[in-house]
């Protein structure tokens, strides 16, 4: 259906995001006509690309955005009831197909799903909202003036009402309004947004019933594993062929090299995806058997080109740096050198580093491929199931691969047993489609733990040599930062390096960042707040250096860094903003009762910090035994994040973030030794267990600011919190991760 100007139900999406402006245009984009997903319910009635509702009221809402845990499922869907009007009981949320023209880009990372989302989401919601109306006005022949949506209903304001059901087949036939005309709910009179709503996928996760990549079964299936050699970049020469293909329950085994599909060099970098590296495929007819099958393989390697990275000679490398003091200056000010050579000021230079660590997701990554030869003319095809962030880049690497056009390639986006930037990264999937075309079967691929850990793209470690300076009157005279980091192709890795903008550095006038690198082979990707989760443990910690040489207290002395409420870049919502820090950081001290005295062993641990458009601030409360054993007893944490749209998703994502942030500072590291990852499972990589877990006591400052993403920013004030703490405890100084190489245990 189409008004007078031609507008489409789905061409709603595209006008939408041009009414918006900005960011929306490129999310946001028109669909062509066509059939409804399989999964809708018969009889209903589409009122725009993510709104069904069928004749008995049931409210069909479609999220588009890859799950992995951050509850975008749930929380995208609540924007559009809100706006509709709708109960939220009368609700049901699907997984939209994986389709970009019609919902636009379908990725989840960088806590932007809300950012990027809401607006287009109250438009579908209020659109929807609007012909409904448009159809109880029609029906009841009233004015739609004196009508509102409300409770799944439309009520007259003479009390008669219809339900969304009896309205649903009228609605679908109303004009679809101009964006321009639209108006959305006052906040105040939500009644969805801002309340706790539990997770849509809870009561199938709780059961067990969810579909996940590694519950895939297709008709036809074999299972395969992939073995690269333990060298990063080795390849294989050859294995033990005939002795692996003759073991029960193996059908297949080859090699595999990064011109086996289609015999053409240079085609596997995309931007965002791993290229195929060499191995050994192993294919059969379930996974216990080509698991047992590669435990007997033997492989001839080629490591002439492998890594010879390791971490000890990074480890000498960067003090080396830190002593030399050079480094490439990205931000400088003329009067740093002076402050630090001034003798009225007192002086502090200090090495931190902080190591690699894995992503170790709690479902490994797998992938079900099935590559189909075309016959009678018939173009060949190609379908995968997968957990992905970004499942359309499948797609893309399909063309890479096999030089496939879109409409040969389909894919199936499920649930992510964990993402945290992993699974943005597609090394598996592309092992899995060379694999089926291969094979010439339907396979899936399913890493072993000992795979997730070695073939990972790591956070990425390093080192900061911090130099700082205090007055006479204990204020900030000098600060300088010396980031030493990695490189690869001579630009630094994922989550590696400075930018210059970071706090206090973008607040203080006389501070200077220096940037040192050294090329590695270790491939390194996005990990939960990239850089942030690294940059926030030294700078935190620094200032309370600082603030402990200048005999101030440490609240005291951060609050003051931050100066005058304000914007440090005027009208940039993605800035920090002074003000909103210092609310944070007054509320996170508040609710600790900051400056209250602790027992013998025990302290008080504060850091804020600024990342993904979040303010976020956190107190941790440490108990330290003489025997070196550390209980967080408590983390009180202060975020502003601007409206809250679930408040049951978004305390879940803070409190995580809290868990994944000590677990990973107490515990996590990764070594490698000349190419070869040390670590091989939950042995020697370990995970925080459920005791040590501390109380978290989390508050929400709900200003006026849109509405920003929440899964990364709560992690990177955690780990300064707890080393601030541990000062305060004991008096000792933690500048290097993960705690338990300085001999402490977590309990």
């Amino acid at each position: 259906m189409s008004d007078k100007s031609g507008l489409t139900r789905r061409e709603m999406l595209k006008v939408s995001a041009v009414a918006g402006g900005g960011v929306l245009l490129q999310v946001t984009v028109p669909m062509a006509d066509a059939s409804p997903p399989d999964d809708v319910l018969v009889g209903s009635k589409e009122l725009n690309v993510y709104v069904q509702i069928d004749r008995d009221g049931q409210i069909t809402i479609y999220s588009s955005i890859p799950e992995m845990g951050q509850g975008i499922k749930t929380t995208l869907p609540m924007i559009i009831a809100e706006e509709m009007g709708a109960r939220w009981e009368d609700v049901t949320v699907m997984a939209a197909p994986l389709d970009e023209d019609q919902f636009g880009r379908q990725g989840a990372g960088g806590s932007t799903s809300v950012p990027r989302n809401i607006g287009a989401m109250r438009r579908m919601g209020a659109s929807a909202r609007e012909m409904l109306v448009g159809a109880a006005a029609l029906l009841m022949e009233v004015d739609r003036e004196d009508l509102k949506a409300q409770d799944s209903q439309v009520v007259h304001t003479s009390g008669r009402q219809r339900s969304f059901g009896q309205l649903a087949s009228l609605a679908a036939e109303q004009p679809v309004p101009d964006p321009e005309t639209l108006t959305y709910k006052d906040p105040s009179d939500y009644r969805i947004i801002g309340t706790s709503v539990s997770g849509v996928d809870n009561f199938v996760i709780a059961t067990g019933r969810p579909k996940f990549g590694i519950d895939v079964d297709v008709p036809g299936m074999k299972y395969a594993t992939y073995v690269r050699c333990p060298r990063i970049g080795g390849t294989a020469v050859s294995f033990n062929e005939g002795e692996v293909k003759g073991l029960p329950g193996v059908t297949d085994a080859f090699i595999l090299g990064p011109n086996e599909a289609v015999g053409e060099t240079d085609v596997w970098f995309l931007s965002g995806v791993s290229a195929l590296r060499g191995g050994v495929a192993i294919v059969g007819s379930d996974t216990w058997s080509v698991f047992d099958a590669r435990r007997r393989l033997k492989v001839e390697w080629d490591e002439s080109s492998a890594s010879t990275d390791d971490w000890s000679a990074m480890v000498a490398w960067a003090e080396r740096m830190a002593e030399e003091g050079g480094g490439r200056v990205i931000a400088d000010h003329e009067g740093v050198d002076a402050a630090l050579a001034d003798t009225g000021n007192r002086t502090i230079e200090a090495f931190y580093q902080f190591p690699y660590v894995a992503h170790v997701c709690m479902e490994p990554m797998n992938c079900t491929a099935d590559y189909r030869k075309g016959r009678n003319g018939k173009p060949d095809s190609l379908e995968v199931w997968l957990g992905s962030q970004f499942p359309a880049r499948v797609i893309e690497i399909a063309g890479r691969l096999f030089g496939m056009q879109p409409e040969q390639v389909q894919v199936h986006p499920l649930r992510m047993g964990g993402g945290f930037g992993r699974r943005a990264l597609h090394d598996f999937a592309t092992e899995a489609m060379a694999i089926s075309y291969r094979a010439g079967v339907p396979v899936k691929l399913t890493w072993t733990r000992t795979d997730d850990i070695h073939n990972d793209h790591f956070r990425a470690g390093g080192f900061e040599n911090m130099k700082g300076a205090v007055g006479p009157e204990g204020k900030l005279a000098a600060w300088e930062q010396h980031y030493i980091g990695f490189s690869q192709n001579g630009r630094p890795v994922m989550g590696s390096g400075l930018r210059g903008n970071e706090f206090p550095a973008v607040a203080f006038p006389n501070a200077r960042i220096k940037l040192s690198t050294k090329e590695i082979a270790t491939p390194c990707g996005p990990w939960r707040a990239p850089g942030s989760n690294t940059n926030a443990f030294v700078e935190q910690s620094f200032i309370h250096e600082l603030a402990v040489l200048a005999g101030r207290d440490h609240l005291e002395f951060l609050l003051e860094l931050m100066g005058e409420p304000r914007w440090i870049k005027e009208g940039d919502i993605n800035a920090l903003n002074t003000g909103r820090a210092i609310d944070v950081i007054k509320l996170a001290a508040e609710q600790a009762q900051w400056g209250r005295t602790t027992p013998d062993g025990s302290g008080l641990g504060l850091a804020f910090y600024f990342c993904h458009a979040a303010h976020v601030a956190e107190v941790a409360e440490v108990r330290v035994t003489a025997d070196r054993k550390i209980s967080v007893e408590k983390v009180w944490v202060a975020v502003d994040v601007g409206p809250i749209i679930n408040l049951s998703g978004a305390l879940s994502q803070v409190q995580g973030a809290v868990v994944d942030g000590l677990s990973t500072m107490a515990l996590q590291q990764i070594t490698m030794q000349r190419g070869v990852i040390q670590q091989d499972n939950f042995d020697e990589y370990q995970v925080m267990r459920i005791a040590p877990t501390p109380e978290i006591d989390v508050h929400f400052i709900e200003s006026d600011n849109p509405s920003t993403g929440l899964g990364e920013p709560a992690l990177p004030p955690l780990a300064p919190a707890v080393a601030n703490a541990i000062f305060a405890a004991t008096g000792e100084r933690v500048r290097s991760m993960p705690l338990s190489e300085l001999g402490y245990t977590l309990v």
